[in-house]
């Protein structure tokens, strides 16, 4: 991290990066939020990169499919114990995020289902308390309430269990903190935490939001209780750790993850922290051998290899860099999975910068002009560079008036 950087705010990479732990950890929602703030800084910091606006669509897409499922499953459990109205709210929300063809027929099946036992009954929902207050209720659970129950739709179920007593206030302030309204969360959390018990899990949420407020003192009193008082909450040590982060503190973040005892300790999310920790520092060369050993020691994982090849980027070793992002390619198509675009790209990017202007990498990059719309003017510029490296003006003169269309500037 650079010196001055503490005082610009957060990059975007650093809340994708927050978003894909949130995502290992299966907290769909939760990472969803960091991709879109990470997409909105994008379009305000350098609204050119269409690599990082690709790759961040791309896991928004991979989130929203995931919470989608998630919702599906929460709401058959639900429409199992009774719960008809609670089942509905989540087969809808799940219609909402999801693209997928067989989850959608499959919901609608459902929706239509719990709706017909619904018309059949006079149970109120878990929402509602008294014919009295249904309407209004009701009312204030389609619009604000709606997002509470999708963000815990994300959660854990003893964390949603917890969030969902802890009253209105807290409702509102979380809410607010998910959308980025840190001001407004951090008053309404502070309220919230003098409504509840003191070992609740409101301080992780206030302290999220003094975090991004830049209130780095306050943050760390609350999480370091916190702590203290969960020792087995990973999201904890997350937090505290871009808390530590931010302010440069690496050490100290350091000594935390060491601190971390049992099983917790060799928790993939806590040995990626460690990882990030280096990195982030700029110990580039402790962040490689930990990675390789952690490779050797846990055995392969994607998400170490893509750390691992970035740390590769970072010391400039391009070479080893290409090869594991090859590598990672090899194991999508292995076992039939859809490579990610943004592996891809990077593969083709450190190629051509390597000299390669093969058969191969103008595949990849016409594949990307399909897989990655917001990303073909960069993939038409790619394009045309190789066709002029190979000789073929006709069709980098095409590929050229393609990318210009899109209103860019030629590459030089």
């Amino acid at each position: 991290m650079g010196f001055l950087k503490i005082f610009s705010g957060k990059t975007p990479e650093e809340y994708e990066q927050k978003g894909d732990s949130f995502f290992e950890i299966m907290e769909y929602g939760a990472a969803r939020l960091e991709y879109e703030t990470a997409l909105d800084k994008m379009k305000k910091r350098c609204p050119e990169d269409t690599n990082l606006e690709n790759r961040l669509r791309e896991k928004m897409i991979r989130s929203s499919e995931a919470l989608a499922l998630q919702h599906k499953q929460n709401g058959e459990l639900l429409r199992d114990s009774g719960d008809r109205e609670g089942a509905s709210e989540l087969f809808h929300l799940a219609l909402e995020l999801t693209e997928d063809p067989e989850l959608v027929a499959g919901l609608e099946q459902l929706l239509g289902k719990t709706q017909n036992d619904i018309a059949g009954d006079n149970m109120e929902g878990p929402w509602f308390h008294t014919t009295e207050n249904k309407t209004e209720d009701r009312e204030w659970h389609t619009q604000e309430g709606e997002y509470f129950t999708a963000l815990c739709g994300a959660l854990p179920d003893k964390v949603k269990e917890a969030y969902r007593g802890y009253g209105n206030t807290f409702i509102t302030g979380y809410v607010a903190l998910n959308r980025g309204e840190y001001e407004l969360a951090a008053t309404k959390l502070s309220q919230a935490l003098e409504e509840n018990q003191p070992d609740s899990l409101i301080p992780l949420e206030l302290a999220t939001a003094y975090l991004n407020l830049k209130r780095y003192e306050d943050a760390l009193l609350l999480l370091e209780q916190f702590i203290k008082n969960h020792p087995d909450s990973i999201h904890g040590y997350q937090v505290l750790c871009d808390t530590l982060w931010a302010i440069e503190k690496f050490d100290e973040a350091d000594d935390l993850l060491f601190s971390c005892q049992g099983e917790l300790a060799d928790s993939a999310p806590i040995l990626h922290l460690r990882g990030e920790s280096l990195y982030r520092s700029g110990r580039y060369k402790g962040a490689e051998s930990f990675y390789l050993e952690l490779l050797q020691s846990h055995g392969w994982d994607e998400h170490t290899a893509l750390s691992l090849a970035a740390t590769y980027e970072a010391l400039g070793k391009n070479g080893e860099a290409l090869e594991l992002y090859s590598e990672i390619m090899g194991k999508c198509s292995g076992c039939g999975a859809r490579i990610d675009p943004f592996v891809k790209q990077k593969y083709a990017d450190i190629s051509t910068e390597l000299g390669d202007h093969s058969a191969k990498i103008l595949e990849i990059y016409l594949s990307l002009i399909e897989e990655d719309p917001a990303g073909r003017e960069s993939h038409f510029r790619k394009v045309e560079q190789i066709y002029t490296a190979t000789g073929n003006e006709r069709e980098a003169r095409r590929y050229r008036s393609f990318a210009d269309s899109l209103g860019g500037q030629s590459i030089d």
